[in-house]
C-alpha cells in the first residue's frame, strides 16, 4: 500500500465538489423539517458504504455489461460537466423526486443524494487514474464530513448564510468544470489510440 497525499487530496477534493454537501444543506434542511428528524450517523455510513462498494464492485458490473472504464470515465466526464454547470450558474438540468420516504435519512439522503450518480460515477472516473487505497481514505473523510455537516446542518446555515452557500457552491462548480475537463481529456485520449 502506498498512501500518496497528493492523490488523496485531489479525489477529497472532486468527491467533496460532486458529492456538494454544503450546497445540499438548503435540502438537508428542508427533509429534516418534512421527516422530524434525520440520522446523521446512518446516512453517512450508508451512503459510505456504498460508494466503497461502488468503487469494488462497479468494474465487474461494467464488464458484465461490456463497457471499458476509459468509456465510463468519459461519460463520468460529461455528468461532472453538467454538474458543475448547474453548481455555477444556478440552474437545475435533473430533478430528482424529493418525496420523503419513511426513512430520509437512506432515501433521498444517503441515496440518491450524497452517493448518487455523480459521485459513482466519479469514483469509477478517479479509479482509472488513481490507487484504490488513496481512493478510499479519501471516501472515508468525505463520509466524515458529511457526517459533520449533517449534525450541524441547521447551525452551517445560520453561519454562513444563503448567499455563503451560493458563494461556495459556485467556487466548486468552477474547480469541478476545470476537473471534468481533465477528466474527458485523459480518457478520450486512451480511447482514441
Amino acid at each position: 500500500m502506498q498512501f500518496n497525499f497528493k492523490e488523496i487530496f485531489t479525489a477529497f477534493m472532486v468527491l467533496f465538489a460532486v458529492i456538494d454537501i454544503i450546497g445540499n444543506i438548503p435540502i438537508i434542511i428542508d427533509l429534516r423539517k418534512k421527516a422530524g428528524h434525520i440520522q446523521s450517523e446512518k446516512a453517512a455510513l450508508i451512503a459510505g458504504v456504498i460508494m466503497i462498494l461502488f468503487l469494488f464492485l462497479g468494474q465487474s458490473i461494467l464488464s458484465l455489461i461490456g463497457v471499458d472504464v476509459n468509456s465510463f470515465a468519459v461519460a463520468g466526464a460529461f455528468i461532472l460537466f453538467f454538474i458543475a454547470l448547474e453548481m455555477i450558474l444556478g440552474i437545475t438540468l435533473y430533478k430528482d423526486d424529493e418525496s420523503t420516504a419513511m426513512t430520509a435519512s437512506v432515501f433521498p439522503l444517503a441515496f440518491p443524494l450524497i452517493a448518487g450518480p455523480g459521485s459513482l460515477t466519479t469514483l469509477l472516473s478517479l479509479r482509472a487514474e488513481f490507487s484504490i487505497e488513496n481512493i478510499i481514505v479519501a471516501v472515508v473523510l468525505n463520509v466524515l464530513v458529511i457526517y459533520l455537516v449533517l449534525k450541524t446542518s441547521a447551525r452551517i446555515e445560520r453561519i454562513i448564510g444563503q448567499n455563503g452557500i451560493s458563494i461556495i457552491r459556485k467556487v466548486f462548480g468552477v474547480i469541478l468544470l476545470a476537473i471534468a475537463v481533465k477528466l474527458f481529456a485523459h480518457n478520450i485520449k486512451a480511447l482514441l489510440v
